[in-house]
C-alpha cells in the first residue's frame, strides 16, 4: 500500500512558521520522488505535493474491472541508477523491488511479414542480425562500439552533471564535433548498416523518450549500449511498484507525500523561492522548491507572478515538443494461453515508417496506417489481470496538439481505437473483438489534462541537440534562485534513467540543510 497523505482540513497538514530547513516538491513523478529521496537523504524535511490519487505520476496505474492497467513506462533499461538512488538513502533497491529480466527485450514485426527479435547476450543477437541481414554483421559490431563510446560520454559523464553553465557546453563541444553529435541516430546507423529493417531497429528507441529518429542527434546510439550492458527488465508490480516504494523511502525519512492536492504557485520572497501556495490557497513555506511538473508548465503556469527571462511563454510555445500518445488499455477474457506470438513487448512497425515519423513530427497530420507498441505484461506478471486474462497497453504515436490543425479527439479517439484494433486483429492478435472486457483511452488531451503536458506532449521538450544539455531548461532554474526543476523536460532528458538522473543532479547543487556543514544556499548554483 502507498504510504500517502491526502489533505482534509488544515490540520490535516501542519505548517511551519518559516521554511527553514524545509524543502517542497512539486510532483509525485519518478523525478520528484527521486528528488524528494535526495533531498531527505541530505536533511532536508522534505514535503512532496501531488495532484493524483497515487504517485508516479505518468508511471502511476489504473485498476479497473480486476485488471492494473501501467499508464506510462514498462521497462526499466539500468536497474544501477535506482540501486545508486536507494544507496543514497541507506537502502538496497532489490529489498524494495523485484525486477526481472527481459528475453527477448521486444520482438519488431514489420509489414513484410519479417521479424527481430532484441535479446540477451552478444550471441543470440548476432544471430538475430545474421538471420535478418548476414552481410551487416560487422557493421551492427562497429555500431555496437560507437553506441559504448557514446555511452561512456553521453550517459556516464555528460548526463551526471550539471550543464546550467554555459562554460560548461564549451568545453564539450569539441567533444561532440568528434562522435558526429550533429548527425541523426538513423542517419548514424545507416551509415553502418544496409538493411532497413536493421537500421529501423538499431535508431527507433528515440521514440520511447518522443524524439524523431531522423533528426534526434546520434549520442542516442547509446541505448543499445544500455541494453547490451544492463538488460531490459520489469518490475513485478509495475513502475507503481516502484513509486509505492519510493514513498516508504521518503516516509521513512519523516518526509510527507500528499495526493490529491495541487501547487498552484511558486511563491518568493527577498529574490528567492519561498514556498508554494496550493489550490486551496494553503502555504507551505521552504527554503528549496523543486519542480517536478513540466518545465513549460511550471515557468508559464507556476511563475505566472515572477519575472521570466529566458523561459517565457512565447519561447516555449516555438521549441519543438514530443509527440503525442494514444494509448489503448485493455483486458481480455480467458486469453492467457493465446497469442503466442504475443510476448511481453511487441513493436509492430506500420509500412511507411519515415512517412509516418515526418507526419507525427512536422505536419501534424494523423496518418492512415500506425505503428504499434504492445505491452502484456500479464505473461510476466500474473497479477496484472484476473486469472487466465491477459492486461495489455497498447500505444501509438501520435502528433502534439501544437501543430496549426490540432486532432480533434473527441471526435477521432474512438475511430483510432478502431483503426487500432484492425491492426491488431490483422498483425498480432487474431479475433480481438470478441475478447476485449475492459477498456480505456488515453489521448494528446488527456495528457493535457491530466499530467498538465504543454501541447498534450507525451515526453515534455523533443530531445533534438539544441534543445538538450545546457539548451534544455536546467535543473537549477535560471528564473529564481531557490528553485529547481527534476523530470523528462530538464537536463539529462526523458525515459527511467533520465529522470531518475535528474534527480542525481539536483543532489550536486542543492547543498545539505543548514547546521550539517553545507555551503549557503545562495551559493549552490554558482
Amino acid at each position: 500500500m502507498t504510504q500517502a497523505l491526502r489533505p482534509g482540513p488544515i490540520e490535516a497538514l501542519p505548517l511551519a512558521l518559516d521554511g527553514k530547513g524545509r524543502a517542497v516538491v512539486i510532483g509525485a513523478g519518478l523525478g520528484g520522488l527521486a528528488a524528494a529521496m535526495r533531498l531527505g537523504a541530505k536533511g532536508w524535511q522534505v514535503t512532496l505535493v501531488d495532484r493524483l490519487d497515487r504517485p508516479g505520476g505518468r508511471g502511476s496505474s489504473i485498476r479497473q474491472g480486476g485488471h492494473r492497467f501501467d499508464l506510462g513506462p514498462t521497462i526499466v533499461t539500468v536497474p544501477q541508477g535506482l540501486r545508486d538512488l536507494w544507496a543514497a538513502c541507506g537502502r538496497d533497491f532489490d529489498r524494495d523491488v523485484t525486477l526481472v529480466p527481459m528475453d527477448p527485450f521486444y520482438r519488431i514485426l514489420w509489414a513484410d511479414g519479417s521479424s527481430f527479435a532484441a535479446r540477451q547476450g552478444d550471441a543470440a543477437m548476432e544471430a538475430e542480425v545474421s538471420r535478418l541481414s548476414p552481410r551487416d554483421l560487422a557493421g551492427y559490431r562497429r555500431f555496437l562500439a560507437d553506441a559504448e563510446t557514446r555511452y561512456w560520454f553521453g550517459y556516464e559523464d555528460l548526463g551526471k552533471r550539471s550543464m546550467h553553465r554555459l562554460r560548461d557546453l564549451f568545453k564539450v563541444l569539441p567533444r561532440f564535433a568528434w562522435l558526429r553529435a550533429d548527425r541523426s541516430v538513423h542517419a548514424h546507423a545507416a551509415g553502418r548498416v544496409r538493411d532497413p529493417r536493421l537500421r529501423f531497429a538499431l535508431s527507433f528507441h528515440p521514440l520511447f523518450i518522443g524524439g524523431d529518429p531522423f533528426h534526434v542527434t546520434s549520442m542516442y546510439a547509446l541505448v543499445s549500449h544500455l541494453e547490451r550492458a544492463f538488460g531490459v527488465h520489469y518490475a513485478m508490480g509495475g513502475v507503481q511498484a516502484i513509486a509505492d516504494a519510493m514513498v516508504r523511502v521518503v516516509t521513512d525519512q519523516g518526509g510527507r507525500v500528499v495526493q490529491d492536492a495541487e501547487v498552484d504557485e511558486v511563491l518568493a520572497a527577498g529574490g528567492r523561492a519561498s514556498g508554494v501556495r496550493l489550490a486551496d490557497g494553503r502555504v507551505l513555506p521552504a527554503e528549496v522548491v523543486v519542480s517536478n511538473a513540466d518545465p513549460g508548465t511550471t515557468y508559464t503556469r507556476l511563475l505566472r507572478h515572477q519575472p521570466v527571462r529566458r523561459w517565457t511563454a512565447s519561447r516555449l510555445m516555438r521549441s519543438r515538443w514530443s509527440m503525442g500518445l494514444f494509448v489503448w488499455y485493455f483486458g481480455t477474457k480467458g486469453t492467457r494461453g493465446r497469442w503466442p506470438g504475443a510476448g511481453h513487448h511487441t513493436i509492430v512497425v506500420g509500412p511507411r515508417y519515415r512517412e509516418h515519423i515526418r507526419e507525427i513530427f512536422q505536419t501534424g497530420t494523423l496518418s492512415e496506417d500506425m505503428s504499434l507498441y504492445v505491452h502484456r505484461p500479464s505473461v510476466t506478471d500474473p497479477s496484472v489481470a484476473p486469472e487466465g486474462d491477459d492486461t495489455f497497453y497498447v500505444l501509438s504515436p501520435v502528433p502534439h496538439l501544437g501543430h496549426k490543425a490540432p486532432v480533434d479527439w473527441q471526435a477521432m479517439a474512438e475511430p483510432y481505437r478502431q483503426k487500432m484494433l484492425k491492426v491488431l486483429e490483422e498483425r498480432l492478435l487474431p479475433g480481438l473483438s470478441a475478447c476485449v472486457t475492459e477498456s480505456l483511452v488515453f489521448t494528446p488531451e488527456t495528457f493535457r489534462d491530466r499530467y498538465l503536458s504543454p501541447h498534450g506532449a507525451g515526453f515534455s521538450l523533443e530531445p533534438r541537440i539544441f534543445q538538450s544539455a545546457w539548451f534544455r531548461p536546467h535543473n537549477v532554474s535560471e528564473e529564481l534562485p531557490g528553485l529547481y526543476l527534476t523530470g523528462a523536460g530538464t537536463h539529462p532528458g526523458a525515459g527511467v534513467p533520465g529522470v531518475i538522473g535528474t534527480a542525481e543532479v539536483l543532489a550536486a547543487l542543492v547543498p545539505d540543510t543548514p547546521g550539517r556543514g553545507a555551503t549557503a544556499l545562495g551559493m549552490a548554483a554558482e
